[in-house]
């Protein structure tokens, strides 16, 4: 989800214009609708009532030709109104409480939280910033018992550390980070293991649990699978290429079906600076990840971080890292044979011979999307016997054609263009270099493909497409439709059979995004959907166990939408289909994350992050936002405290299950 810069006064790394770095020519996902869908002669008798066609878009009227009255949803909820301000909302008839912020104690040896006090050696005991994946693993089979696991993604200094920005020539201005400051944005990184539980009705952690563990940016870890060991993970601290300290940039992630956590490792590249040489071995394999970003400071203080320095060490990112929650001493493993890229989720499935599928995205303008299946298959007797499952199996890339079809294509050395001849020695550097091997291949460029949920229900697959402003006219294609694209849209997926490890498939658009009154916008919600329901910037989803679609968003703002991003559900089967509802919504500069509801849908887990940060565009505020003048304190609220990203428990007020009757 995220390409922001984490420089006052941006807003992170989510959302930031860097160029795309994709040199290839594949027809894009946009091309290939505007092919398939002019094919089809869509707007044969759909455009007959004129003055409709004028406000709502012709894909939008093939919807509702099929829809009916919102009695078709599957969704029962009070929908909530869309719009901005300093605090969250949720439907009528629901709680949503604060269950964990950042600074809260996580490790049962850390310190209350004093933001005018803070050190790495508390932060690394304490919940990290900007909260974004949250997984659930129930303890005893239960839903009202269990360990929380949640991302952290990256840092706002500006909004994190008071006295950093000053008031130059009546501008706020972000001064340089002391090395200390550094070292608690490190600290800051990574992920939680929170054991927490149900108490009349309110979750709480569990304090004194053996669980409860911090993930940071120093964590040793093992590097596993087929590039582990390689020389071009060797570095002047570890001359085996086995180890790493730490994990970066964990956006969405995932849960395996043996109950261990996935951490995708996004925009790496963001935290590292230098040159390389032109004729350096590492210069374009860089390159096509956009790096380094230059995005911290932290080369000013470990050398690690500056690719001059340490040549090697950013190979070392971009993977999904393994841990098992159930053992607070266990190593974290990097799973080298699911890629390295800027991975968005690792969600999976287990497919009915037994192997388990990944899906994930790599969250950048024109590149790509992956699934990876694993050579072994579950055992759901022996936990044990699944705990490698990850380090054997075949990483597939998305080509997806006009007529509606797509392939998955193997992503193995030796085959087609992945060999010597292309300057691929082994099956390590094909992993090292998964975008380029997808170029080879012919992977189909997309419009930041994020989140990737299978749904067990129906057998389909979900792609969040968040957003292309980027791609022009030239670059549409069947699955990227619009150029200029800055709500975003969703794939659906109908793997062969409902196999979810086939190799080929079907797809169609589900949604694209954006409002509806306005035609060129081409947005195509069912006119069900309210005023409050339609939403722009796909990006985190849940399918929960009834097989209901909920997704959340990333860069709806005062100025893009006119609402804040929040959590809205969306029907995929029937006459309903296409219709969204709006369940939820953040404070002012906030990014709705998670999203995750428990087994019994008695409770939905979402993450807050980077509230407050922004603000120019809001009247309420109407200028930057930092640390000494928030636009919201969200969710504190008291003057000694800043904003804080959260994590927030919503359950239904009567204990009932969520969206439902």
């Amino acid at each position: 989800m995220n390409e922001h810069k984490p420089t006052f006064p941006t807003q992170g790394l989510e959302n930031a214009e860097f160029d795309p770095v994709n040199p290839t020519s594949n027809p894009t996902m946009g091309e290939l609708i505007s092919r398939r869908f002019s094919r089809r002669g869509f707007l044969k008798g759909s455009l007959a009532t004129t003055a409709i066609a004028a406000t709502v878009s012709p894909l939008a009227l093939l919807t509702a030709e099929k829809a009916r009255a919102q009695e078709g949803s599957v969704f029962s909820f009070a929908e909530v109104e869309a719009g901005v301000d300093a605090d969250h909302h949720v439907a009528e008839g629901y709680d949503a409480d604060i269950l964990m912020r950042w600074g809260d104690p996580v490790t049962n040896d850390a310190p209350e939280f004093d933001p005018t006090n803070q050190t790495p050696a508390a932060q690394a005991g304490q919940f990290g910033y900007n909260n974004d994946y949250v997984g659930y693993v129930p303890l005893d089979g239960s839903s009202e018992h269990g360990l929380l696991l949640v991302n952290h993604e990256y840092t706002n200094a500006h909004l994190m550390f008071p006295g950093l920005v000053t008031m130059v020539d009546g501008a706020p201005q972000q001064g340089a980070l002391s090395a200390e400051q550094v070292d608690i944005e490190i600290m800051a990184h990574g992920g939680s293991v929170v054991e927490i539980e149900k108490v009349d009705g309110k979750w709480q952690r569990v304090a004194g649990s053996p669980y409860n563990r911090r993930i940071t940016g120093e964590t040793e870890m093992e590097i596993t699978g087929p590039a582990a060991g390689h020389d071009r993970l060797k570095t002047s601290a570890d001359a085996t290429g086995t180890m790493v300290r730490g994990t970066l940039n964990n956006c969405a992630g995932g849960t395996t079906p043996w109950g261990t956590y996935l951490m995708a490792e996004e925009n790496f590249h963001g935290y590292f600076s230098g040159e390389l040489a032109a004729d350096h071995r590492e210069a374009a394999n860089y390159e096509r990840l956009g790096a380094p970003g230059n995005g911290y400071e932290w080369a000013n203080f470990h050398d690690r971080f500056d690719v001059s320095k340490e040549p090697n060490e950013m190979n070392r990112f971009g993977w999904v890292v393994e841990v098992d929650p159930m053992d607070a001493s266990s190593t974290p493993k990097k799973r080298t044979a699911l890629g390295r890229f800027k991975h968005e989720g690792a969600e999976s499935i287990v497919a009915p011979d037994g192997r388990v599928v990944f899906y994930s995205g790599d969250d950048e303008r024109f590149d790509y999307v992956y699934k990876f299946i694993t050579s072994g298959t579950f055992n759901a007797d022996d936990r044990a016997a699944n705990m490698d499952l990850l380090d054997e199996g075949t990483l597939y890339v998305a080509r997806f054609e006009e007529d509606g079809s797509m392939e998955w294509m193997p992503l193995t050395f030796g085959e087609g263009p992945l060999t010597s001849e292309n300057g691929f020695e082994s099956q390590a550097d094909v992993l090292i270099e998964t975008r380029r091997a997808s170029d080879l291949l012919g992977a189909t460029p997309m419009d930041r493909p994020e989140d990737i949920e299978p749904n067990a229900t129906n057998g389909r697959v979900y792609v969040m497409l968040t957003n292309n402003t980027r791609r022009t006219e030239e670059q549409v294609d069947a699955t990227n439709p619009r150029a200029e694209n800055a709500f975003g849209h969703i794939i659906e997926i109908h793997e062969e059979g409902g196999d979810f490890a086939a190799t080929t498939g079907r797809w169609e658009i589900l949604l694209q995004c954006g409002d509806p009154a306005i035609a060129e916008v081409g947005a195509t919600f069912s006119t069900a959907t309210t005023e409050n329901g339609w939403f722009g910037m796909p990006d985190n989803a849940a399918v929960d166990s009834e097989g209901r679609l909920w997704v959340s968003t990333d860069g709806n703002s005062p100025s893009a939408t006119g609402r804040t991003d929040g959590l809205w559900a969306v029907d995929i089967e029937g006459d309903a289909r296409g219709t969204s509802k709006l369940f939820y919504r953040v404070p002012v500069g906030g990014e709705m994350c998670g999203p995750l509801p428990t087994p019994d849908l008695t409770t939905f887990f979402v993450a807050v992050q980077h509230p407050a940060d922004g603000g120019e565009d809001w009247d309420g505020h109407g200028r930057p936002s930092y640390y000494e003048d928030l636009s919201t304190r969200w969710p504190d609220f008291r003057d000694d405290m800043p904003v804080r990203p959260s994590v927030v428990a919503i359950t239904k007020a009567d204990g009932g299950k969520i969206g439902m009757d």
